[in-house]
């Protein structure tokens, strides 16, 4: 797991499984042999597996096994972490399930409330970009299957969205273009809901830094 790409594989399997190309999408300064070789000693070791799916997507995926998917508290713990780093070229991409993935780790509930649905499409990630979130009284479930009739489509970019967390006005998202179908009032519960840590950076004269859970 100390290998380069290694715990980034791991993090990017944790919503589901992907093709080749979507974990290369995802982590586009992973070069396809290191990825291949990280995704080769992972499955060696056990942490992931590789399956056919059937027809008639008929394609090749690598996902967690039962003991890959236990590493997940220990990735969203040093993302958690990382949020006071330093940024670096490479954190200036953030991935899709990146940004999810905080969806889920940071979503603060309301018992109150009752349960919402919403389809997130992220525009700049494509396909791949396509998210089901349902809201509880104890949580956020992520998934990349969408339910069939969500109460809010939301339809943004990565940044925008990851922007947004932790505010009580859309504002800011539909200024920066994104679409909202159906109840905006699950929208703005989603966003305002989501609280993601801002420690103090020392390295930066005590301004927060805000990022994705999965680093």
């Amino acid at each position: 797991m100390g290998e380069r790409w290694a715990l980034l594989v791991v993090r990017e399997l944790l919503l589901g499984p992907k093709r080749f190309t979507d974990l290369q999408q995802a982590l586009p300064t992973a070069s396809p042999n290191a990825l291949s070789d990280r995704l080769r000693e992972l499955a060696d070791a056990g942490v992931v597996r590789r399956r056919q799916l059937a027809p008639p997507a008929n394609v090749r995926v690598y996902e967690l096994t039962a003991w890959g998917r236990g590493l997940e508290p220990i990735v969203v713990a040093l993302g958690t972490w990382a949020l006071a780093a330093p940024p670096t070229a490479e954190q200036l991409f953030l991935s899709a399930d990146s940004a999810m993935l905080s969806i889920r780790t940071f979503f603060v509930p309301t018992p109150e409330r009752p349960e919402a649905t919403l389809r997130i499409e992220l525009r700049d990630h494509g396909p791949a970009g396509v998210f089901g979130v349902r809201l509880t009284s104890t949580g956020a479930e992520v998934a990349h299957e969408p339910p069939e009739e969500p109460g809010a489509v939301l339809v943004t970019t990565t940044d925008a969205l990851v922007a947004a967390f932790g505010s009580d006005d859309l504002a800011g998202l539909v200024a920066a273009g994104a679409v909202i179908i159906g109840d905006p009032e699950v929208v703005r519960r989603l966003v305002a809901s989501v609280r993601v840590p801002a420690p103090t950076d020392q390295h930066s004269n005590g301004a927060p830094v805000k990022s994705g859970a999965g680093g």
